[in-house]
């Protein structure tokens, strides 16, 4: 006994040749990406990808902006120093909010803190547009909520009736002295 599968296809009974019947391509299991680019975009779907996007941009801006040789930055003084380690913590917060998204929540704070801070001490926040980038991408990454299931909406309203549905047994409280 074989347990081998065919491997010509069975002719179609309609009239039609094998060759002009298109064979369906497989399908892959559900679940799998098809691709590099199908496998990126649910890998950045599963974290705040965008949040992570405009806090590291906000922290470049930061960051270089106030480049210059060395003698100005020492001209410059604090500023200088400053704003590029400002626009560092923001990279780091960017990196981590991409990476560990559980910790989405301290980190967006932290960005949108240091976003503001870097106005008065590096070149008015990048000239705005770092600080603005800094607390857009802050404040997406405190907001960010992971995709829910698909199989659990509505979850709390059915709790709630059932937990109404069934009697509570009575409870006394003790003043607690022996």
């Amino acid at each position: 006994m074989s347990t081998d599968p065919p491997t010509d296809p069975p002719e179609p009974t309609d009239g039609t040749t094998a060759a002009a019947s298109p064979r369906p391509r497989p399908l892959p299991a559900t679940g799998q990406p098809r691709g590099a680019l199908a496998a990126f975009r649910h890998w950045r779907r599963t974290r705040p990808f965008w949040a992570a996007v405009w806090t590291g941009i906000g922290g470049f801006v930061i960051f270089f902006l106030p480049m210059a040789p060395l003698g100005k930055i020492l001209q410059v003084g604090v500023g200088g120093i400053a704003g590029m380690a400002g626009g560092v913590v923001l990279m780091a917060r960017a990196l981590l909010i991409l990476l560990m998204p559980s910790q989405r929540h301290t980190a967006g704070v932290l960005a949108v803190i240091a976003g503001v801070a870097s106005f008065p001490l590096s070149n008015l926040g990048g000239l705005f547009v770092g600080m603005v980038l800094a607390v857009l991408g802050g404040s997406m990454a405190f907001a960010w909520l992971p995709e829910k299931p698909a199989g659990r909406t509505g979850g709390l309203l059915r709790r709630g009736r059932k937990a109404a549905e069934t009697p509570v047994p009575p409870v006394s409280v003790g003043s607690g002295s022996a």
